[in-house]
């Protein structure tokens, strides 16, 4: 028996993702549709497959009954994806982190994640990812075919509107940009100037102690946050009695990036040491550490996530949450989208949701 049997190309436009798809037709049997994501993709979901907009025909073959069956097999491979964990948080990520923001919490994914691409791959990957939010750094290269270009107060008016373009047509936001933040007042200015030009509405960073009287006059005038990060011991900020102390009878616009894997590299409590920044916590980066010093998933190192969740909603805490993956292995965004899972049904739980 021979089948007509065609063959498409479909795209997604959001996230520019191509799958290949095969329609049979029999006179017996109709028409049905199969796909697989043999194109680009490492993992085939049903929500991305759900939201295809975009399909052109790149051919029309006849084909034998045992060449369909070789054929569909290869697609019911691709299918079988769905029940493997790594399947399963894929089609999570798909549908990105929809009970977090129920709680009025924006679930990112840092840039610096990605740090050893450009930007402009960047927000591709976390559109896949199914993330609308990003956290930027202002050293990252933007474009593979430019590399001497920057994300960057040094970009030109045009490199400003492209990146711009790029975050709008991915539907990917960037409300927040770690910077390293200059102690000379022109050169701060112009970081400022940057920043509310492409819409960034907070800047994280660790800035000299000697700076803040200028930063504060600056986030007042550009209406414009200061989130300051924490490294690891011996850094300035390990300790959050310093910051607390430098900023309590500062602008409420003055506040605390903290990073839970720094916490833990210095031998701090992730849930406890976060309590006491409630009332000045304005993002967090959040990661979670093995043994040996390296980020892991959440739910698998020394970070307790689930407890760190647990007291941002008992602090009724709005904001920017950023997975930060360092160290990450050649399947880093598979573990990435372990994270995104994790967090998803912990939110699930914290609103009382059976799963």
């Amino acid at each position: 028996m021979s089948l007509a049997v065609k063959k498409w190309k479909v795209v997604e436009p959001r996230t520019g993702i191509e799958f290949c798809a095969v329609n049979e037709h029999s006179a017996t049997n109709g028409s049905r549709d199969l796909r697989d994501n043999g194109c680009r993709t490492p993992a085939i979901n049903h929500a991305t497959i759900n939201n295809i907009l975009t399909a052109t025909c790149i051919g029309q073959e006849p084909i034998s009954r045992r060449g369909f069956l070789v054929t569909a097999g290869a697609l019911g491979a691709g299918m079988r994806l769905l029940s493997s964990p790594a399947g399963r948080a894929a089609e999570t990520t798909a549908r990105g982190a929809p009970h977090a923001e129920q709680l009025g919490w924006h679930l990112a994914c840092n840039a610096y994640t990605f740090n050893k691409l450009t930007l402009y791959e960047t927000i591709q990957k976390v559109a896949g990812l199914g993330l609308k939010y990003t956290v930027g750094i202002n050293w990252q290269k933007l474009d593979p075919q430019r590399p001497e270009t920057t994300f960057s107060e040094q970009m030109s008016a045009a490199d400003r509107q492209e990146t711009k373009k790029r975050l709008s047509d991915a539907g990917v936001k960037m409300p927040a940009c770690y910077c390293r933040i200059p102690a000379e007042k022109d050169a701060c200015r112009r970081l400022f100037d940057f920043c509310r030009e492409m819409g960034i509405e907070m800047i994280d960073g660790e800035p000299k102690f000697e700076t803040y009287d200028m930063l504060e006059k600056l986030c007042e005038e550009y209406q414009i946050n200061l989130a300051v990060h924490n490294h690891a011991r011996p850094s300035p900020y390990w300790e959050p009695e310093t910051l607390l102390k430098l900023i309590q009878s500062r602008s409420r616009r003055i506040g605390a990036c903290c990073d839970t894997g720094h916490w833990i590299r210095s031998g701090l409590p992730t849930a406890e040491t976060l309590a006491k920044y409630r009332g000045r916590l304005f993002t967090l980066d959040l990661k979670n550490v093995g043994e040996e010093g390296h980020t892991v998933p959440y739910g698998t190192g020394k970070a307790d996530i689930r407890g760190v969740l647990k007291e941002l909603h008992r602090q009724r805490f709005r904001g920017v949450i950023g997975i930060e993956y360092s160290q990450r292995s050649a399947d880093g965004e598979a573990e990435v989208a372990q994270c995104v899972a994790f967090f998803e049904k912990t939110c699930q739980e914290l609103l009382g949701q059976k799963g």
